[in-house]
């Protein structure tokens, strides 16, 4: 049974706007058509109706009941409904800091931890790569140096899915859809990552970023995406670009950073989309994060 604080039941409070009762704008019958759908739990059961029969009042005795797994999936799957609804109705999230807040306490959740006792250290990122994994990555790295042009573009694709695979993120190879080229795709915690990665000589500016946000702008709501470029990103072009978007943006220093400080790529995603989500910013070295 996860053990989620009172702090924190006031922020889903807050973020699936629970005061009144209600739970978003779900009716008694779509909201359990929801978690039948989605999660295969029926919330009618009279189990979850102990402490009254609201849709507030369920939820919150669903969360005090099932076991942690259930719970994190359930309120993942919420999160991307409000996000989803968000986005159809162009909508601006009134909640300050809201994908950062949900984050923290997921992860708490996943770790065994309330996220009102997280420690946040700055230096706290679980080291999972091992000192000969990291070299044997930097190594890697190195030798598509030494390749010819275009011979590094391919390279360093699967260089990257060797980075994925080391974080346990079920990458996905280089696909095309009718009209459009993805470099991969990747999962973590629930979410889909699409990929685009490039190994050339100039930073990246704000044309490219702007095709990767269109592409996941025509997948699903909950689709995001990562930029990789080996030689970063213009100021201007990231200016240019500007906030408010679903994708983060990774250079090869920070890469190097990573590997240096055998930090899991897990754990970079996890700190670039939490930046992302406070700051509004695409791009925060992992320099600055770590």
């Amino acid at each position: 049974m996860p053990k989620i604080k009172p702090l924190d039941m006031k922020l889903l409070d807050l973020l699936f706007e629970m005061e009144k009762g209600y739970v978003l704008d779900f009716s008694n019958r779509t909201f359990g058509q929801f978690f039948l759908g989605e999660l295969e739990i029926d919330i009618d059961d009279p189990l979850f109706a102990a402490e009254g029969t609201s849709k507030a009042r369920r939820l919150r005795n669903f969360l005090a009941i099932a076991d942690t797994p259930t719970c994190v999936r359930a309120l993942k799957a919420l999160w991307q409904y409000r996000q989803a609804t968000l986005s159809n109705q162009s909508k601006d999230d009134t909640v300050v800091n809201a994908e950062g807040r949900f984050l923290t306490l997921i992860q708490g959740l996943e770790s065994g931890t309330p996220s009102s006792d997280v420690v946040r250290d700055p230096f706290a990122a679980v080291r999972h790569v091992s000192i000969d994994h990291a070299a044997q990555l930097k190594q890697s790295l190195l030798d598509i140096h030494k390749l010819a042009p275009q011979a590094r573009g391919y390279a360093f694709e699967a260089f990257l899915q060797q980075l994925f695979e080391a974080s346990n993120l079920q990458p996905r190879a280089p696909f095309r859809n009718t009209g459009e080229q993805i470099d991969g795709s990747f999962q973590y915690r629930g979410n889909i990552y699409l990929v685009e990665a490039k190994w050339v000589v100039n930073p990246v500016g704000a044309g490219e970023l702007h095709i990767l946000q269109g592409k996941i702008n025509e997948k699903a709501a909950w689709a995001r995406g990562v930029f990789i470029s080996y030689y970063g990103f213009t100021d201007v072009g990231l200016e240019a670009f500007g906030r408010k978007k679903s994708l983060v943006c990774i250079s090869g220093k920070d890469i190097h950073d990573a590997l240096e400080k055998q930090v899991p790529f897990a754990d970079v995603i996890d700190r670039k989309v939490r930046a992302a989500a406070e700051t509004g910013l695409v791009f925060v070295p992992v320099s600055d994060l770590f």
